[in-house]
């Protein structure tokens, strides 16, 4: 660090020793790479694009093209005797988003906790790291920490939410766009995010909405089996019906938290259905992470706090207000349900068993017996108990011999819905089919949609400039994918990212089979080898 003088370092923390290393300069400073050290910066190439005063944690895409832009850098010949320097400034906020990523390399690749990651972020330090605030307007009333960041990736990562061998940014760029779905994997082959559907594909003051019929293709192809509306029914739920997907509505208001009956019956449903579930309010942000963080913290054992953060690295600007706080409320309930849930799995497994080993010797049929003890009569099961039960976690889980334990605790948890007369007569009201809201009446879902509609770029931020000449540029569709007929919204399938056809109007642009960009990226695992660029990644959606 001679390069620079000492008084322009702020902090300095080693990573790797004497390999990789991440600072903090005054911004008036800009290092210069020398024989010994080699500095980069990421500040300016991946930007959190906010909605009002959020600020971050960045999203999955920015956190994978950093991963690989560091493994080249430490698996460069060029830079193989210099010490590797990620520099950030002291604006805050950029600061915090860099130790974001910087923590999160070191538990994914150099597979440390949480806790030793942001320790050595920490090492030195003068100035703490700022929190995280939620895209409402107006003053932040919960800090989302960085450490709660860092152990949420931790957990992704132990779960399997979270494998960058297989993850296709490229396709998490494209779907993440408005004008191409506006949806996000949250748990792998079992959520996903997305924005509300409208009775038609069309563009309306700027803003693409998509149809049901949109999303056939891409629920089919990734076995999507159930649908739910969490907002006020915008389009006829038969439309998803009758081509077989299943569709339930459990609405609240805008803005607002789930009653606990809707709580419950969401859960019930994720725990009964097979196949993956694609959840939606009207941006399918606050209404749709509230509830899908109440699955991962049964099932998972995330805190509020890291439920959030994931659902917020997944899809930026999720979980908003009270709802923050709500969730918080409801954590310990979570857990204890969870362990209830496992216990009874485990019980249930267990008198199977016995029951096998009995008809082994009296050749006495149970398969209708073994539905019947299973507890949820379920395809999809969540995970089972794990011997990992860290910080966070006030108790171990349960086991099955306490099950009367368990019940007895759950007992006493009084479960009130804290809503008035007068709200539970609005969602009455709202609960009934109507065109549209005047400009009067906009939500906070509207108000987010509108925000992020305008962000329609050629390219996602998060590869940086787009490449010279590509912008407005239609993307190619394999030949194997010809233009699909968009039923019900009156729309055919215009080829992705390609300009809207004048013709017909807008042509909704999701596509079934993503093809890729037309300069391939070529990715770099933890043991240095380049996969090829034409070779496709293991699964195409999600994390895994």
């Amino acid at each position: 660090m001679d390069d620079i003088k000492s008084d322009a370092v702020l902090h300095i923390a080693e990573i790797i020793a004497d390999r990789l290393y991440f600072a903090a300069v005054r911004s008036t400073v800009k290092p210069v790479s020398s024989g010994q050290n080699h500095f980069f910066t990421i500040d300016d190439e991946l930007v959190y694009e906010s909605f009002y005063a959020d600020f971050g944690p960045l999203n999955l895409a920015m956190l994978y093209r950093y991963y690989i832009k560091l493994q080249k850098k430490l698996n460069s010949y060029a830079l193989a005797q210099k010490k590797i320097i990620h520099y950030t400034t002291s604006d805050a906020k950029k600061r915090v988003n860099a130790a974001f990523l910087m923590g999160s390399y070191s538990i994914i690749f150099l597979k440390r906790s949480a806790e030793q990651a942001y320790k050595s972020l920490c090492a030195g330090i003068i100035t703490p790291y700022i929190s995280f605030r939620d895209a409402s307007f107006g003053p932040c009333t919960y800090n989302l920490s960085l450490l709660n960041c860092l152990r949420a990736v931790e957990k992704a990562v132990l779960h399997k939410f979270l494998d960058f061998e297989t993850f296709d940014v490229e396709e998490y760029e494209y779907y993440e766009r408005v004008e191409n779905g506006d949806l996000n994997w949250i748990v792998p082959n079992k959520f996903i995010a997305f924005c509300g559907p409208h009775p038609k594909s069309k563009i309306e003051n700027g803003h693409p909405f998509h149809s049901p019929e949109t999303y056939f293709p891409y629920f089919r192809k990734h076995n999507v089996s159930t649908v739910v509306r969490l907002n006020k029914k915008i389009y006829d739920a038969r439309r998803f019906a009758d081509q077989g997907f299943e569709h339930k509505d459990l609405f609240f208001v805008d803005g607002s938290t789930p009653s606990d009956a809707i709580m419950r019956e969401f859960i019930e449903i994720s725990e009964n259905t097979p196949g993956a579930i694609a959840v939606h309010c009207k941006a399918g942000l606050g209404r749709t992470g509230t509830l899908i963080a109440c699955y991962i913290m049964k099932h998972y054992r995330f805190t509020a706090a890291e439920a959030i953060a994931w659902i917020r690295i997944c899809r930026p600007g999720s979980i908003i207000g009270h709802q923050q706080h709500w969730l918080e409320e409801k954590q310990h309930y979570l857990w204890l349900q969870g362990d209830l849930y496992r216990s009874q799995l485990s019980s249930s497994q267990q008198h199977a068993n016995n029951v096998n080993n009995n008809q082994a010797n009296t050749g006495i049929t149970t398969g209708g017996m073994r539905r019947s003890l299973s507890p949820h009569n379920r395809s999809v099961s969540p995970p089972a108990v794990t011997s990992n039960n860290r910080r966070g976690s006030p108790r171990r889980a349960v086991p099955s011999d306490t099950e009367g334990t368990v019940s007895h605790i759950l007992g006493r948890f009084h479960l009130t819905d804290k809503r008035t007369q007068q709200q539970q007569q609005v969602d009455r009201a709202n609960n009934n089919t109507l065109a549209g809201d005047s400009e009067e009446d906009l939500t906070q879902g509207d108000k987010l949609m509108r925000i992020k509609a305008q962000r329609r770029h050629p390219r996602s931020l998060t590869a940086g400039a787009a490449l010279a000449g590509e912008e407005g540029r239609p993307q190619r569709r394999a030949s194997s994918q010809p233009l699909k007929g968009g039923g019900g919204g009156g729309t055919t399938m215009s080829p992705p990212g390609g300009p809207f056809a004048p013709t017909v109007g807008y042509a909704s642009p999701v596509k079934s089979l993503r093809t890729g960009s037309r300069t391939p990226a070529v990715a770099v695992n933890t043991t240095g080898r380049r996969r090829s660029p034409t070779s496709p990644p293991a699964r195409s959606h999600g994390h895994m």
